[in-house]
């Protein structure tokens, strides 16, 4: 029996309760969605850049300062979605052409100042790769009770300020873009090569020169220099932060989601599907985040392009009733899981508080065979 015979054997949902399948079979079905397009692509990036330029522009131009700092915010927004193209490109799924999409991915990353070399790393190889097994995957990753508890005092009201729902500006910024992606140190990225500095002199450079173009924008127009860099640079980019923050945490943070701390265990649960949350919105609001929030395809397949996550989402949907963590968004929600998500029980799969009492129970995946 051929493989494609054996894959379409496997295209009927699946009931819960029964494994699921391995990874192989399971990206066989949104393989079809993995069609990537050079000008969609490309047309997307230079209609994003102009609506950003024009937000920055909106910033100085406008003299009503609320309207100001409300053209910063959106701002903030739009280098959220720019990222998004990037982080396309950096896993080489934005364009057929690999070199294309360096370049692209590149110029999507400058106004959010993330160093493509590093964020590739970081993302691709070390997130993606571990999803949510702890030692490897560094992003959100919860601290047992013990470990906390073996914190200094500075760590653990840090902690608890990450972990509050109204951390994640601070938890992108210090922990990701500082310490992971900015010139770091040998201590947060013990390998190192000559394209990481290259990438964080490039980032520098650009952001020498956004900050630069808004000091001659505030001098010619006769504008507070102040407010003019609140409005244009510090509160786009602290909106960025806290957007991207709060996207990687509620990708992988459910009362529902597993972490693991042992590898064996971690990949009879089919992590790339059952660590995922595909978080909805009312009025398709996911579409303006260019569909990042059809997290479980995109952590099945990297090589599906972001223009067709939705389509990719819905078949493993259909096949995998009731197996895939579909979560409807709202901030009552987004709140108590904040509340409930602080520390983790690796051993029983317990969220568990600050004091370490038990708040959560996570999903028991069935292995796989």
């Amino acid at each position: 029996m051929s493989t494609s015979t054996t894959n379409q054997a496997f295209e009927s949902p699946i009931p819960e309760g029964l494994p699921i399948p391995n990874r192989k079979v399971i990206r066989s079905w949104i393989e079809p969605f993995a069609n990537k397009q050079t000008v969609k692509a490309i047309t997307l990036l230079v209609v994003d850049i102009i609506i950003w330029l024009a937000l920055i522009a909106g910033t100085v131009l406008i003299e009503n300062l609320f309207i100001k700092i409300v053209l910063g915010n959106v701002a903030g927004f739009w280098i959220g979605r720019l990222f998004i193209l990037g982080h396309d490109a950096c896993h080489q799924s934005y364009t057929p052409h690999r070199e294309l999409n360096k370049v692209l991915g590149r110029i999507a990353f400058f106004p959010s100042l993330t160093p493509f070399s590093l964020w590739e790393v970081g993302h691709n190889v070390v997130h993606h790769g571990q999803t949510n097994l702890k030692g490897f995957d560094f992003v959100w990753a919860p601290a047992s009770v013990e470990e906390f508890n073996k914190m200094p005092v500075w760590r653990q009201n840090l902690e608890r300020l990450y972990r509050s729902g109204w951390g994640p500006v601070f938890y992108y910024l210090i922990e990701i873009w500082w310490n992971k992606m900015y010139f770091p140190t040998k201590k947060n990225m013990p390998s190192t090569r000559k394209i990481f500095f290259k990438d964080s002199c490039l980032v520098s450079v650009f952001g020498a020169v956004w900050i630069g173009v808004l000091c001659y924008a505030a001098y010619a127009t006769n504008q507070s220099f102040f407010t003019t860099l609140i409005c244009g640079f510090v509160i786009p980019y602290l909106f960025w932060n806290g957007m991207i923050g709060w996207v990687v945490y509620v990708h992988h943070t459910h009362t529902s989601v597993s972490w693991y701390d042992n590898k064996s265990e971690w990949m009879k649960a089919q992590p790339f599907v059952s660590t995922t949350v595909h978080l909805t919105f009312k009025r398709n609001f996911g579409a303006t985040m260019h569909h990042i929030m059809e997290h479980t395809a995109h952590h099945v397949d990297m090589g599906v392009p972001l223009y067709h996550l939705q389509e990719a989402q819905a078949k493993l949907e259909t096949l995998l009733p009731g197996r895939i963590i579909v979560q409807p968004f709202t901030w009552k929600w987004y709140f108590e899981t904040a509340k409930l998500c602080k520390l983790y029980d690796f051993k029983n799969k317990y969220w568990l508080d600050f004091n370490g009492n038990k708040t959560a129970e996570s999903i028991q995946v069935i292995p796989s065979p």
